[in-house]
């Protein structure tokens, strides 16, 4: 990957599809402005984050991410990489067939062309995110999608607390970890306990871009969304999207309550120098590995 700029667009939820649609489309106009080429928006942007609690009627939000349908978030997002020439990470909701859906982040090149997609591949099922009743498993894998800034290891919001998403997509060549992500806690929490999740959210995945010697980016959504059947205080959701280097090092973070573009230099060069004096790929003992692959070590 050569050296690129990155922007991160944070914000909260504007009320409606329309109008999320409308304040993305003006981000990325000032991203790019800003000189960025690659722009990565949060999980799900395009509506409230409705797994909240479980509705059928909320799969009507789910549609094709053919880019060729009229009047689909896929096409409007292809027009927008196109327009203002940026790779585009975009988190949608896939309706891949009647009652088979995934959350699915896609990728489009500088002329709005598809470049890839990757399907979620660890689904939470908690109070307040009840994703399991909506999606399906990914079953793409953990593999990198080539485009003209590098090649981009996507992955998605719960996939960020699982150290083997983000080593398979190192070993299988990506050059930078990007999570679209839609996180938060209680209002009623205690301010310890909402300190201790914010610091292990940040905290795990700085390991990540250490232990696999990557930049990573990572964009969170912001705001209150109150709970639609009341079974919850809600969700605050807290923001502060962030990037690191390779070595784990602050390259910029937003705020935890306002809308932001977090715009970031990214040089590939510099996980070539880590790895060389961190070099946690060549020491890997994969001949002694062989129990990961068990849910637990009972004996």
């Amino acid at each position: 990957m050569k050296k690129i700029k990155a922007a991160l667009i944070q914000h909260s939820h504007k009320g409606s599809r329309e109008a999320n649609l409308a304040h993305v489309a003006e981000q990325i106009a000032l991203a790019t402005k800003a000189g960025a080429d690659l722009v990565v928006l949060q999980e799900l942007f395009a509506s409230a984050y409705f797994c909240q609690h479980e509705d059928p009627a909320l799969f009507d939000l789910a549609e094709s991410l053919d880019p060729q349908h009229a009047d689909t978030l896929a096409r409007k997002m292809s027009e927008l990489a196109r327009q203002f020439e940026v790779v585009l990470v975009a988190s949608l909701f896939e309706k891949r067939a009647p009652g088979l859906y995934h959350n699915t982040a896609m990728v489009f090149e500088r002329d709005g062309q598809v470049a890839g997609r990757y399907r979620k591949m660890h689904i939470p099922d908690d109070p307040g995110f009840y994703e399991k009743f909506y999606f399906t498993e990914g079953d793409l894998g953990f593999q990198p999608i080539p485009t003209s800034v590098g090649r981009l290891g996507v992955l998605v919001c719960w996939d960020q607390w699982f150290p083997e998403a983000a080593r398979l997509m190192a070993l299988a060549g990506a050059d930078v970890l990007i999570y679209p992500t839609a996180i938060g806690w209680e209002p009623e929490e205690e301010p310890e306990e909402k300190k201790r999740q914010l610091d292990a959210w940040q905290t795990v995945q700085r390991g990540h871009a250490i232990a696999n010697g990557l930049p990573l980016l990572s964009c969170n959504r912001h705001g209150f969304e109150p709970s639609p059947d009341g079974h919850t205080n809600g969700t605050q959701f807290w923001g502060n999207s962030f990037a690191v280097g390779p070595q784990g090092e602050w390259l910029g973070q937003a705020a935890s309550d306002a809308d932001q573009i977090l715009v970031v230099s990214l040089d590939g060069q510099r996980s070539e120098q880590v790895r060389r004096i961190w070099p946690f790929l060549r020491d890997r003992r994969i001949d002694a590995y062989g129990d990961l692959l068990k849910r637990y070590r009972d004996d």
